[in-house]
């Protein structure tokens, strides 16, 4: 049935009535929209074309279809290489990280008397976060002539090649990663004091001890919590650049060439930016494809209120 035009009309002013009353709304989330517009929906948009291109950031693109991703997928080592690097360093220290986070929250839950100067002491070190000026300290403390192997030379033993040896660089790499663990255990911590102290009060009578308590009770009830910093810690590691560029340079022998220092020297060293765009979105597909795994998996082992 078709309106008629006093419908139309009526139709027309109550949207332009509902527009004027959110018109404040949308005036809110302007700067947002644009900036995301801007910023974030047009370079990836730009990036994905970019992708099936050859283009050195001199002249124009030029469309050679899937050529860039064939290249990667058959002929470049680099990337098989960079790749399995990669997977070694987030399936070892994204684990390492959460664990030792929660340790350490565990240890600052407890209520006692100056815990709140511990906590702040602990956390310090995190609001410099994963910075250039991390990185230099790090390379500085595991150099050869570095503090660590000045400890160990007083001590009588031998210095330690932590980032010229092929062994140890990138477990060294894992180390820092490890070290930044400071927003994990924040999120633990607060997840923590979330628990409800009668289900532990309650535990105790019926003779449980404390490592039956974690086990039962507090892993249980945080899951929620670990599995948020599990998704967030692995997609910041599959990321990892500034430890792999500053401090070792992807060496010893390529031992800690990452992906995000593989996709960095392609853009901006070879200048092959349609290559390195490729890069980010394989790399993009790849985050994906371990968070809906880890979505898929969670309803196995994550516990929500309801």
């Amino acid at each position: 049935m078709e309106k008629t035009g006093n419908q139309r009309d009526e139709s027309r002013l109550t949207r332009r009535r509902k527009f004027k009353e959110n018109y404040g709304g949308y005036a809110y989330i302007a700067p947002w929209l644009i900036g995301f517009l801007l910023l974030s929906a047009w370079p990836m948009i730009y990036s994905f074309y970019l992708s099936f291109t050859n283009y050195n950031m001199f002249g124009s693109p030029q469309w050679i279809g899937t050529k860039n991703y064939k290249q990667i997928f058959t002929t470049d080592l680099n990337f098989k290489k960079s790749l399995m690097t990669t997977f070694k360093f987030v399936l070892i220290a994204v684990p390492a990280k959460l664990v030792f986070a929660l340790f350490i929250a565990n240890l600052l839950s407890k209520d006692v008397k100056g815990m709140s100067f511990w906590r702040t002491m602990v956390y310090l070190p995190s609001l410099i976060g994963g910075s250039v000026a991390v990185s230099m300290v790090w390379k500085n403390i595991f150099g050869l002539d570095g503090y660590v192997n000045s400890i160990i030379a007083w001590l009588g033993g031998e210095k330690v090649p932590w980032l010229v040896s092929t062994k140890l660089a990138l477990p060294t790499l894992m180390l820092m990663n490890v070290w930044q663990f400071g927003s994990s255990m924040i999120i633990f911590l607060a997840g923590l004091k979330q628990i409800p102290k009668s289900l532990y009060e309650s535990a105790k009578v019926d003779g449980a001890g404390p490592v039956s308590c974690f086990f039962h009770i507090t892993v249980p009830m945080l899951s929620p919590v670990v599995f948020f910093n599990l998704v967030n810690s692995m997609i910041t590691a599959f990321q990892q650049f500034n430890s792999a560029y500053l401090v070792s340079s992807g060496g010893p022998a390529h031992s800690t060439y990452l992906y995000a220092l593989m996709l960095y020297e392609k853009a901006f060293k070879s200048y092959q930016m349609g290559y390195a765009s490729a890069l980010a979105w394989i790399l993009l597909v790849i985050i994906a494809v371990f968070t809906g795994v880890n979505f898929l998996v969670s309803k196995y082992w994550v516990h929500y209120d309801d």
